[in-house]
């Protein structure tokens, strides 16, 4: 079906469709700025918010920091399947337009609240929308793209992120450098409401699934599939968090550049992941199972080559844009891949994702910080997210592997029962061919 038959359906002309769509990117693009954000100021809020452990050792107080990481990615975990699972049934651009709203008032609170802890607090209160938001704009763009372009419409709506990526954090980066990092909250919670406003003009009104219950859509915890897609993403994607974490001080202990250029290192991860989010999709409409394992593969190779490589200007910069590429990519692999084997509970599946991928998001930043603090310095994350990366490929060989034996044993009886009738076939025509020559 092409966009026009879509727009169609909906009652919209194609340029509506466009722009609906871009009110959904726009959206994923506010989040991945409230989410990567702290990556670059990270050592700006210890400074402010943890004055005396900073004075101390900035090792420590940047590893204590992660901390916002990992509370924003737990955060996801807990809010994607539940908020999803409840709101299966409720209409699609109610659910967007709430889950923005409080998205809104959780950045505000970490621009303004005053302590460590209650920061904490609301990087994770804002972080519950995430999962659900992404989930359910994918599975709204992949109904206005139309059949066949399901990878397509999730990384479309993917792109968002990773163009925040490229624009929005090293721009709110260099505005907190310059002035808080506090103001570049307020500058992520600005975006948020421009998104807001543009899904209340732009988006068409969907129903949800009039037959999802909570029930149904909690169903999908007990596909083993389920869990195995869920590990790949988490464990293999908390290869790429040990590095992003930590990209600012990579750039200025061990490359040994200016604080200045910590926006430029995170252009550099963001172009790759741009390039890296399409080519995700357009492999995912293609062979699902072996892009997995190619951009996995892909991944730990270029970790490998950034750990040798980080003490030099160009191996840097090369390193984090191809690492952004090959992490980026596994972004639309996994959540397509949870889409197939989620079944009839296709809400919550698109949304786990998300709790997938922050799992990793809050593993990156524990292992990476807990490599840190036993004082192995901060090329070590990196090496941490090569063990992870290895990982996820071994999880996800052993996934195909008991998909592949469970469709055998599936086949087996069919197999069986023809294999019987053949034979009973052959008997009746030995009999018949008795028969006539009696």
């Amino acid at each position: 079906m092409t966009t026009t038959n879509q727009a169609t359906t909906f009652g919209l002309t194609p340029a509506r469709v466009r722009l609906a769509l871009l009110a959904l990117t726009l959206g994923g693009f506010g989040i991945g700025c409230t989410e990567f954000v702290a990556m670059g100021l990270l050592p700006n809020i210890a400074h402010d918010l943890l004055p005396a452990l900073f004075a101390a050792s900035v090792e420590q107080a940047n590893a204590q920091a992660g901390l916002l990481v990992t509370a924003y990615a737990a955060g996801v975990v807990v809010g994607a399947p539940t908020i999803a699972a409840v709101a299966a049934r409720w209409p699609r651009k109610i659910v967007l337009m709430c889950l923005l709203g409080i998205i809104i008032v959780g950045t505000v609170a970490s621009a303004l609240l005053p302590t460590f802890g209650l920061v904490v607090l609301a990087r994770f209160v804002s972080a519950l929308p995430h999962g659900a938001y992404f989930g359910i704009a994918a599975l709204v763009a992949a109904s206005l793209m139309g059949p066949g372009k399901r990878g397509r419409g999730v990384a479309l709506v993917l792109a968002g992120l990773t163009v925040a990526n490229v624009i929005g954090v090293p721009l709110i980066t260099f505005i907190g450098q310059a002035t808080s990092w506090r103001v570049a909250y307020l500058v992520v919670a600005a975006v948020f409401a421009l998104a807001l406003l543009s899904i209340v003009l732009t988006v068409p009104n969907m129903p949800g699934d009039p037959t999802a219950t909570l029930k149904q859509e909690l169903t999908v915890f007990r596909r083993p599939q389920v869990w195995f897609t869920v590990a790949i993403g988490a464990i293999g994607f908390g290869g790429f968090f040990c590095v992003y974490t930590f990209v600012s001080p990579i750039v200025t202990s061990i490359t040994g550049l200016p604080a200045s250029i910590v926006p430029l290192a995170l252009i550099a991860i963001g172009i790759g992941m741009t390039i890296g989010n399409l080519l995700g999709g357009w492999f995912a409409d293609r062979n699902l199972k072996r892009s997995i394992l190619g951009f996995y593969a892909a991944l730990t190779v270029m970790l490998v080559c950034l750990a040798l490589f980080a003490t030099n200007p160009v191996g840097l910069f090369v390193g984090l844009f191809l690492v952004g590429i090959a992490a980026s990519a596994i972004s639309p692999l996994v959540q397509t891949r949870l889409m197939d084997v989620a079944g009839d509970s296709q809400t919550i599946g698109a949304a786990l994702n998300h709790s997938a991928l922050n799992t990793g998001n809050a593993l990156g930043p524990i292992l990476g910080g807990l490599a840190l603090t036993a004082g192995f310095g901060y090329l070590a994350p990196i090496w941490v997210g090569v063990v992870l990366t290895l990982l996820g490929i071994a999880i996800a060989i052993v996934s195909f592997s008991v998909e592949r034996r469970g469709k055998a044993r599936a086949l087996a009886p069919t197999k069986t029962a023809a294999s019987a009738a053949h034979s009973a076939g052959d008997e009746a025509g030995s009999a018949v061919f008795s028969d006539v020559s009696r």
